[in-house]
């Protein structure tokens, strides 16, 4: 791994599928991390003034299903990069009727309902327990609203994402019990790289790009079960919209941080 300046970078894209050539005219490099190797090199650049390092959460060539992706390494790989600040789109699917499919959501809540990942960079001697009110920047968040409605893209200010386990997707009866607790969305990949980043006291942004309508939304004679071939269909027919919003963020991000990401641990430490 190189640590050179010109490989640092203050802001990190952790993109989904189809973000794999986001950043251009970028070096790639490899990180080595205690937990293993991030999911693919990171293309490291400047865009507009700001040192940009872009990471494929699945790998180039989607290599790593939601349940086996390497997130500490990814997330750890872009703290030693020198990052602060992590946008994190991602294709999810929507549990109420009135989040359409080609619309964002930005979250400001997640529910985990995984199992059997890897979660924390704290597992002892030290006990770090940290807090997760606030799980989303709320700096990044109303930075994001604010550019949606400038570029009039539909937007759901904010919304809980519920995070399932995967690979397979919701059966009826989960997803109607997930849209009857009130929550918004339903992905794979939200935890626990919103924790991790946030251990590693990093703001992280998610901007969920809705794909379709769940299994469990009943009423609508328009609405079929989800399917990998539709959701994949949905995000590369709405991708210009995401590139064209991380595009109008990254030159609004000023350094001073005024939230409180990057004090999570002060209080964590018993």
């Amino acid at each position: 791994m190189s640590n050179s300046k010109k490989h640092q970078a203050e802001i990190g894209i952790i993109g989904g599928s189809g973000f794999y050539n986001f950043l251009e005219q970028a070096e790639e490099i490899i990180v080595d991390t205690p937990y293993g190797k991030p999911s693919d090199k990171i293309a490291v650049g400047s865009y507009q003034g700001q040192r940009v390092a872009f990471l494929p959460r699945h790998g180039k060539n989607h290599k790593f299903v939601a349940h086996r992706i390497p997130y500490r390494a990814n997330i750890y790989a872009l703290k030693t990069l020198g990052v602060k600040r992590i946008i994190a789109p991602c294709a999810a699917g929507s549990l109420q009727f009135h989040i359409r499919p080609g619309s964002f959501v930005i979250c400001d809540e997640f529910v985990d309902r995984t199992h059997n990942r890897q979660d924390t960079y704290y597992n002892g001697p030290k006990a770090i327990h940290i807090s997760s009110v606030q799980p989303y920047c709320p700096q990044l968040r109303s930075l994001a609203i604010s550019q949606c409605k400038k570029l009039k893209i539909p937007v759901a200010e904010k919304g809980t994402v519920v995070v399932i386990e995967g690979p397979r997707f919701s059966s009826g009866a989960e997803s109607q019990w997930f849209s009857k607790q009130g929550w918004e969305v339903v992905n794979m990949t939200q935890y626990p790289e919103v924790v991790l980043a946030r251990e590693l006291e990093m703001c992280y942004l998610n901007i969920s790009l809705i794909t379709d309508f769940d299994a469990g939304l009943k009423g609508s004679e328009d609405i079929k079960p989800v399917t990998a071939k539709e959701v994949m269909r949905v995000f590369n027919d709405n991708l210009a919209k995401v590139k064209e919003l991380i595009f109008s963020l990254i030159p609004e991000i000023v350094e001073n941080r005024t939230c409180h990401c990057g004090e999570i641990l002060k209080e964590a430490q018993l």
